[in-house]
């Protein structure tokens, strides 16, 4: 016989900077684009009439723009622009799983787009991806802070690095370019960021704390 000390284990996840199951994460963001090259063929192909369902700033009619704008593009060169940033920060963002780039995706999604419909110029219609692109940066730049993790922090370095430049994007200036769905977007991404963190941290504080107890063995 003799004491064994209990121990409560904490069921938080570690802290990850890529995806558990890499092929699964790729295949999956591959799909997503071959869905967005899919959408700007027809698009192409039928005149791009689509485009004229993106977010109508302030309008009833173009509320429901927030849903359609980032899978719309206004040309095959603003696709391929956003084509890479696309396919590897959203490979990044499922580092949680699937589950996790969905919240944070629609959190960007629906909070970004109703930005841009809050503030956008009147008469405009915004469209495409850049927006949810934005707020996936901004989320895998902050996330390692909120989550205290080095790895994670180490990565947003990184990515900062070879991809920083491009948040310059989210001022205004250079016409045609919804700088709102820049600017929006990533601040939806430091809010998806925020949310999941304090999600988790909500979730470790409901566990039992440690306590002894005697066993008999």
């Amino acid at each position: 016989m003799g004491n064994v000390e209990g121990m409560a284990v904490s069921t938080r996840p570690p802290a990850r900077v890529l995806p558990a199951h890499p092929l699964s994460a790729l295949l999956t963001m591959v799909a997503f684009t071959v869905l967005l090259w899919g959408i700007e063929a027809y698009d192409q192909v039928t005149g791009q009439w689509l485009d004229a369902d993106g977010i109508v700033p302030r309008s009833v009619d173009g509320l429901d723009g927030i849903v359609w704008a980032p899978l719309l593009h206004g040309s095959w060169a603003h696709l391929i622009a956003n084509t890479l940033p696309f396919l590897i920060f959203g490979f990044l963002v499922m580092a949680h799983g699937i589950g996790r780039f969905v919240v944070v995706t629609a959190v960007i999604w629906l909070v970004g787009g109703l930005g841009v419909w809050l503030t956008g110029a009147p008469g405009t219609v915004h469209i495409g991806m850049s927006g949810v692109i934005f707020g996936w940066l901004t989320y895998l730049l902050v996330r390692g802070f909120f989550a205290r993790s080095g790895r994670q922090i180490l990565l947003a370095v990184v990515l900062f690095f070879l991809w920083g430049g491009i948040l310059l994007g989210v001022l205004p200036g250079q016409p045609g370019v919804s700088w709102q769905g820049h600017l929006f977007g990533a601040l939806a991404g430091v809010l998806a960021a925020w949310l999941v963190a304090r999600r988790a941290a909500t979730r470790g504080s409901a566990l039992p704390p440690p306590t002894n107890g005697t066993f008999v063995g």
